[in-house]
């Protein structure tokens, strides 16, 4: 006779049939029934402090190591933090199930407490959800779930639990397959459209190689530096496409787009082919989509149909797995080279000094993610928040390895870079993890000090000190006559009422981010002088825990290049239009 379960074991039963060893959650009376089961299991569980902590730490876990990240909220107010990290993981295509409680199915629909139709309010931003009807279908609920999280375009998947499903009982008999109506991803690309791609390849006078995440999505790294090798094509990324391919590579364009290189957008606004793998040509990256690469056939690699043509249409459209379709397509490109492109290019590079020169003395963020490089020889795996410090990252940190950039770029969530590096610390104990953080960006989950303290997780926190908003700054800077409003972050009384930038009467800044760790019991520094960057970082790598460094950089430092609002990819302000 088959022992009977209850939902709350049959759940954590399921979690080790997907071989789950980590999930982080945060405890509410319509799960209490789940954490008594977890108390007796080998599950290792982390406490975020904010259910938003807990799904970007689970995003971050994914992206770093490739496995499907797992949460767990209450339901109302616990279920909607989740929405943040669901969109964030849904525009990036990252592999998350996140479960929530729910009341019982008796209460739904009456404004019980703490009831919240979280399936309805997620399924934009979710790659598929369900509300769990009865116990005897949770089992087969959790397996699609899993199935659906990480299979063709990963996504998030939310499972809302209902109370009494949860202390129902049932026989527990966990699916050996899935199987979908409807739901057969594409793998195998169509040969001979892949043989049409070799031609066009073959032909080419300058190809450029435009590589976004789901290169990295499907492993598909060396095979992309291998087609790059063969036939002398350079290869820009997008920012998620990031450790795609090695940055020191002579071949590496780096990133492209609205803050992208120099030679990235020049090569894509001149070049004859382009072949699009595992990106979707996002506004970000095109610029003015009218102007976009004007003489550039397309071919266009993605897994997901829905993509191809969508923006940008695509010559030659492959629907598959990334990996498989190179593994068909390097053999049939023929050796080739383009020295008179590159020799073009190369002259591209010189174009944009990308370090400023510094107006006040103060330190300049190109110098501390380069010396960071330095110091990790390009080995650690850096998550960053959203804003300035997000492209400084891009441009001066030299990545060379997939799941080493870890980002949000589709949604750009401010607050998703510290606690997602929680995750990847977890996922990867023995690497350097580095959270690269504006002052603005830190503070929206600054609660999560708690958790890196409470588990001793020795992540280095590097916060980029202007006092402002940054990248809102530089807008406003650049385009609305340097009306700062609402982006400077210091002390308010004082303060003129129109504040159109740092001087001598500025008040004193806010918060003592060393201070406040101090109160977590993390170490901690300030840094403000060129001198002081390399002992600083030194010292933080030296001792195996958490260390915050806030290093007090030029208030008014930019990003460039940067495209303006519907400019073209050429259409690129540089350093040195502003400063002469």
């Amino acid at each position: 006779m088959v022992k009977k379960m209850t939902g709350a074991e049959i759940f954590v039963e399921s979690l080790h049939q997907e071989g789950v060893e980590l999930i982080f959650g945060y405890l509410g009376a319509k799960v209490i029934s789940i954490y008594d089961v977890l108390y007796d299991a080998d599950i290792k569980h982390i406490m975020p402090h904010h259910e938003q902590g807990g799904i970007h730490a689970a995003d971050g876990y994914a992206r770093s190591t490739g496995k499907v990240g797992v949460c767990i909220t209450t339901s109302g107010p616990g279920a909607t933090n989740l929405v943040t990290g669901l969109a964030t993981a849904n525009m990036d295509s990252v592999p998350v199930v996140a479960f929530t409680g729910q009341v019982a199915h008796s209460m739904i629909g009456t404004d019980g407490f703490q009831e919240a139709d979280i399936k309805g309010v997620t399924l934009p931003i979710t790659k598929n959800n369900y509300i769990v009807d009865d116990v005897k279908n949770l089992a087969r609920v959790i397996k699609e779930a899993f199935y659906i999280a990480q299979t063709g375009r990963p996504g998030p998947v939310l499972v809302d639990l209902p109370q009494d499903v949860l202390s129902a009982e049932t026989e527990f008999n966990y699916p050996a397959a899935v199987s979908i109506p409807g739901y057969k991803p594409t793998y195998q690309g169509n040969l001979l459209q892949i043989k049409k791609a070799a031609e066009l390849i073959n032909q080419a006078h300058k190809p450029v190689i435009y590589a976004g995440g789901g290169v990295i999505i499907s492993g598909a790294n060396e095979q992309l530096r291998q087609l790059a090798a063969k036939a002398e094509i350079p290869v820009t990324t997008t920012l998620t496409g990031i450790g795609s391919f090695d940055e020191k590579n002579s071949l590496s364009l780096g990133m492209l787009g609205m803050h992208g290189t120099t030679e990235a957008n020049l090569a894509m606004t001149n070049a004859d082919l382009i072949i699009a793998l595992g990106a979707r040509f996002d506004d970000r990256v095109t610029g003015e989509l009218d102007s976009f690469a004007p003489e550039a056939r397309i071919i266009h690699v993605d897994i997901d149909p829905a993509e191809i043509s969508k923006l940008v249409k695509a010559d030659i459209p492959i629907v598959g797995d990334v990996k498989r379709v190179l593994e068909d397509l390097n053999p049939l490109v023929q050796e080739k080279k383009h020295g008179q492109w590159l020799r073009e290019i190369q002259e591209w590079r010189g174009l944009e000094r990308r370090r400023g020169s510094g107006k006040t003395g103060k330190l300049l963020p190109g110098e501390i993610i380069e010396e960071i490089d330095n110091l990790t020889k390009g080995e650690a795996l850096i998550t960053t928040e959203v804003g300035q410090h997000q492209m400084w990252a891009a441009h001066h940190y030299s990545f060379s390895k997939p799941r080493s950039f870890i980002t949000s770029g589709g949604l750009g969530t401010m607050g998703y870079g510290f606690p997602a590096a929680i995750g990847v610390q977890l996922g990867n104990p023995g690497a350097d993890v580095f959270c690269l953080a504006g002052d603005g960006s830190f503070q929206m989950n600054i609660q999560e000090l708690a958790t890196v303290a409470k588990n001793k997780l020795p992540i280095k926190i590097i916060i980029f000190n202007n006092q402002y908003l940054g990248m809102v700054r530089q807008w406003q800077e650049l385009f609305f006559d340097k009306r700062y409003s609402a982006t400077c972050l210091r002390r308010q009384e004082g303060c003129p009422p129109r504040c159109s930038g740092p001087g001598e009467n500025c008040p004193e800044m806010i918060p003592d981010f060393v201070q406040v760790a101090k109160g977590y019991g993390i170490k901690g520094k300030r840094v403000s002088r060129p001198e002081e960057i390399r002992p600083a970082l030194q010292e933080a790598l030296d001792i195996n825990e958490a260390y915050l460094l806030d290093f007090i950089i030029e208030e008014e430092e930019n990003v460039f290049p940067m495209v303006p609002a519907g400019g073209s990819l050429d259409d690129m302000i540089l350093r040195q239009d502003i400063e002469h």
